[in-house]
């Protein structure tokens, strides 16, 4: 696994920390017929390697490669396919159902880590999950040391005591015999069971949601980890939960001593562990998210960032470095994050909640429920929007413009370049009115120079950027950092005769009308780009065009989106190029549009 993440660059320490795990689970059980679902996935690198993907694993995370993450339609070993936290026990709980109603003999087990068990979904599911019996195990993958008491030679021998067939039929014996008892002795019976064995190993919260929790013990050692897998596997009992105490990075020197544990890496020396550094490029979208955030907040102290597990992630943490008391990490948590918000706002605090957009969309209900509907002004600083790159279509951000600009109240802006982005971001903490959006995406900026003072920019208000609105042949309007593009596609269909204006709008809702119709009555193709799913921009722009009667006078109006499909992994490149989002595709569409080929062909002729 070092050898080809080094090669790819990845995921690394998770995978790391359950080497051991991967190859007891499948010693143990009979996997695929026994469901293995792992949490995340990004941990499964490992689990890849034993279920026939071995020779393919310098493919990973590359065009027509293996995925970074468990998927259906690779292997008949991935039953589930999952790139989101804390979905684990959810889909296992499903196949141990499946099986039992149907009478098949497979279990479902899922792998799940302390972080992801900061999530409601993960308790939600262990709510419900007394009605699969013995036929669903849930591996709690404990690497923080968050909740493990010190784990050792006694809690291995306590784990495997509690877990054996002799034991089991004592409690049961036991179980029988109390209920002939009267009521109260019962009841004492059942509390004294749960209450020994809570001092002895803890787990009381998960036995009182019907688990029976076996641990903690030493994930990285066999002997520990087969015989306790092994009673599970054969107990009568109902649910289990088995603690499992392991470290990220195990077994690479070069993993456990850096400070992430070697997380997510870049590709790397694998003798020295030194990650490959590509040339100093442009400040990163959420680097300069964060720094202008901390400065907006030096002088407002009613702003405070929110992020959900993902402070580096978002640029948060460098607001943290400079506000702590006012920065909130709430763990996975993304509906408590956008309601937690909504509460600040109400308060009369300038909250920025900072989610990935694909992970915006776990707390969607919460966004129309408990901030637009209430017209509440939390500001939603959403990073990833658009195409990931290797990272593929469970990460992608492809349709925050489509959820959010199809709400009443929200402001959806999103900037074409990283000093936009600034501007935003001081225009998002000004507005008292209502929510707002801005959407950046993954990476590096343009390199443009930041402005030392933030402009605050008119609600719905877009900018001619090239061209002229009193005359061309060709409009483009475009949302976001397409826009560089854009401005590429207009030399070319200028250098064809074809005058083009190029307007950067700015905001998808509210939508900047007036010129759009401006540029509409005097050009005869209108075309927008976007790097979001149909339903954003371009259908907002459409029904502006279909309402004002824009299409009678014969305009001719084209988008350009991400297409109807979830793109798999690959370069940010060829993923553009896939999408039809690159300035070749701009003028081709419009030379399609002005039937421009056709007119050469018959002035030829």
């Amino acid at each position: 696994m070092v050898s080809a993440v080094g090669s790819t660059g990845g995921h690394l320490g998770s995978g790391l920390g359950v080497v051991e795990l991967t190859v007891a689970l499948h010693y143990v059980f009979n996997t695929p017929d026994d469901k293995l679902v792992w949490d995340v996935g990004h941990q499964a690198y490992p689990h890849k390697i034993l279920t026939g993907r071995r020779e393919r694993m310098r493919t990973l995370r590359q065009g027509g490669g293996l995925s970074g993450f468990t998927k259906r339609s690779e292997s008949e070993y991935d039953p589930f396919g999952a790139a989101h936290s804390s979905t684990s026990i959810s889909a296992a709980l499903g196949f141990a159902i499946a099986n039992k109603l149907s009478g098949a003999p497979g279990k479902g087990i899922a792998v799940i880590g302390d972080g992801a068990m900061s999530a409601g979904m993960a308790y939600e599911a262990m709510n419900n999950a007394r009605a699969a019996g013995n036929r669903l195990v849930v591996i709690l993958n404990d690497n923080d040391m968050s909740i493990a008491p010190p784990v050792g030679g006694l809690s291995a021998y306590l784990a495997r005591l509690v877990s054996s067939r002799p034991f089991l039929e004592l409690r049961e014996l036991a179980k029988r015999i109390s209920r002939h008892l009267p009521e109260a002795l019962h009841v004492a019976a059942r509390k004294t069971d749960e209450f020994a064995r809570g001092m002895a190993m803890g787990g009381t919260l998960f036995e009182e949601l019907g688990f029976y929790y076996v641990g903690p013990i030493d994930g990285h050692n066999l002997d520990h980890l087969i015989p306790v897998l092994e009673n599970v596997r054969d107990a009568a009992e109902g649910p289990c939960l088995i603690h499992v105490v392991t470290q990220k990075g195990k077994g690479y020197a070069p993993a456990e001593a850096a400070a992430d544990k070697y997380h997510g890496v870049q590709k790397f020396n694998v003798v020295t562990g030194e990650q490959v550094k590509g040339p100093a490029g442009p400040p990163s979208y959420q680097n300069v998210f964060g720094d202008a955030l901390a400065k907006l907040a030096d002088s407002d102290e009613r702003i405070v960032a929110i992020t959900a597990a993902m402070p580096s992630g978002t640029g948060v943490d460098r607001f943290a470095k400079a506000h702590p008391e006012r920065t909130f990490d709430v763990g996975i948590a993304e509906q408590h994050a956008v309601t937690f918000a909504a509460g600040l706002a109400a308060q009369g605090m300038r909250p920025f909640c900072a989610i990935y957009s694909t992970f915006l969309q776990r707390a969607y209900d919460q966004v129309v429920h408990d901030v637009a509907i209430q017209n509440l002004p939390v500001r939603f600083a959403i990073d990833r929007a658009g195409l990931v790159g290797a990272d593929g279509a469970t990460h992608a951000g492809s349709f925050d413009v489509t959820y959010l600009a199809s709400l009443p109240n929200m402001v959806v802006m999103a900037p074409a370049d990283e000093a936009e982005l600034v501007h935003m971001t001081y225009t998002a903490a000004c507005h008292d009115e209502g929510p707002i959006a801005f959407r950046y995406p993954r990476g590096g900026g343009t390199g443009v120079a930041l402005p030392a003072v933030p402009e605050r920019l008119e609600i719905g208000k877009g900018r001619v950027v090239r061209g002229s609105e009193k005359g061309g042949k060709v409009a483009i309007l475009s949302l976001g950092t397409r826009l560089a593009e854009a401005l590429k596609a207009a030399e070319t269909l200028e250098a064809k005769g074809l005058a083009t204006t190029v307007a950067d709008l700015r905001f998808a809702k509210p939508l900047d009308e007036a010129l759009i119709r401006r540029l509409a009555a005097s050009h005869e193709v209108v075309l927008t780009i976007e790097e979001n799913a149909i339903g954003g921009l371009g259908a907002h722009v459409l029904t502006l065009a279909s309402d004002a009667g824009l299409l009678d006078a014969g305009l001719k109006i084209r988008t350009l989106r991400l297409p109807d499909a979830f793109q798999d992994q690959d370069s940010p490149d060829r993923q553009y190029d896939q999408a039809g989002l690159n300035a070749p595709h701009i003028v081709e569409c419009v030379l399609k549009a002005l039937r421009w080929n056709e007119a050469v062909s018959e002035a030829r002729a």
